[in-house]
């Protein structure tokens, strides 16, 4: 009986030792899991779209991928340097599996149609950021007005074999710019029409430092002097307009009613807003023998080098 009654005691003494244990880390873990973080998701349609390469697309888009074949965005395809990011289709719209997992779901790609301007813009300038012609392009005055790349140039169905156009010039810009169109239709006009120049010669529409997206911003009239190289100079004798005011001080750009694309019709007109004695201008008034109702209208006839010359001070040779 005494025994009996030590064991007892020993029990309840063991008993009560194992109760008053901690409890384990393992134990807490299984009992009150902690929060962590979110795993990667394992699911196909949640996981990172990787890259087909453009066979895969050609399977449904053939139509689509037989155009850009022809383009030069298909030498993409042959440049291995920048990885699938840089070649194909995805390297404009991005990885395709998911797409294709989803059974055409254009939610799971990139599309151009319904994107913003500067979403389309952004994935253009991925490759055409470098050069002059593009360093300017997202603060031209075309994007500034929400016109897009793709408002001007079709990857796929493209107008034109260079810069793959929607249209050929000058069309395409006369699409906005219908008040320079009727310009061009004047009696005296650049010929852009007649197809001898293009809008692009004279501006930049990717964008520039100057106004009027005018090439050779560090002065407007260097893009008049390409073509008329003897207007340029330098001059011993310099005439203050050219160099001052530029040829737009006296020339319509585009064109106009008058010869030579001149602001008014008479040369003398012209020539008298600055050659009169009440000018602000400083430069000589017209001398009092010149007799403004007949002959000497034409200031020109015989001052001929009105741009400037190298042997008279009052251009007339």
């Amino acid at each position: 009986m005494g025994r009996l009654k030590t064991f007892c005691w020993l029990a309840i003494a063991a008993l009560g030792f194992v109760c008053a244990l901690p409890v384990s880390s393992h134990a807490q873990e299984t009992k009150t899991p902690k929060a962590s973080p979110a795993a990667a998701p394992d699911s196909k349609d949640s996981a990172p779209a990787q890259y087909l390469g453009a066979e895969v697309c050609k399977t449904c888009h053939e139509d689509i991928y037989d155009n850009w074949e022809k383009t030069p965005h298909w030498k993409t395809t042959l440049d291995t340097r920048g990885g699938p990011s840089h070649q194909g289709c995805e390297s404009c719209h991005g990885p395709g599996s998911a797409h294709v997992a989803g059974g055409g779901d254009i939610t799971k790609i990139f599309t151009f149609k319904d994107a913003t301007t500067k979403e389309i813009n952004s994935r253009c300038l991925v490759c055409h950021a470098g050069g002059t012609e593009h360093m300017n392009a997202l603060n031209s005055v075309h994007t500034k007005n929400d016109v897009s790349c793709i408002a001007c140039h079709s990857p796929h169905h493209a107008a034109t074999k260079e810069f793959l156009l929607v249209k050929a010039q000058p069309e395409l810009c006369y699409g906005c710019h219908l008040a320079k169109k009727a310009e061009f239709e004047m009696p005296f006009h650049h010929r852009v029409n007649e197809g001898l120049i293009q809008c692009t010669d004279c501006h930049n529409p990717h964008g520039t430092e100057g106004p009027k997206q005018v090439r050779m911003a560090s002065s407007q009239d260097q893009v008049c002097f390409k073509c008329h190289t003897d207007k340029e100079g330098p001059f011993v004798y310099e005439h203050a307009p050219v160099k001052v005011d530029g040829c737009e001080s006296c020339h319509m750009v585009h064109g106009g009613p008058n010869p030579h694309m001149l602001k008014v019709s008479n040369v003398n007109l012209l020539c008298l807003q600055c050659h009169t004695t009440s000018s602000f201008s400083s430069a000589p008034g017209a001398p009092s023998f010149h007799n403004q109702a007949s002959f000497f209208q034409a200031c020109t006839l015989c001052h001929v080098a009105i741009h400037g010359s190298n042997f008279s001070s009052t251009f007339f040779k």
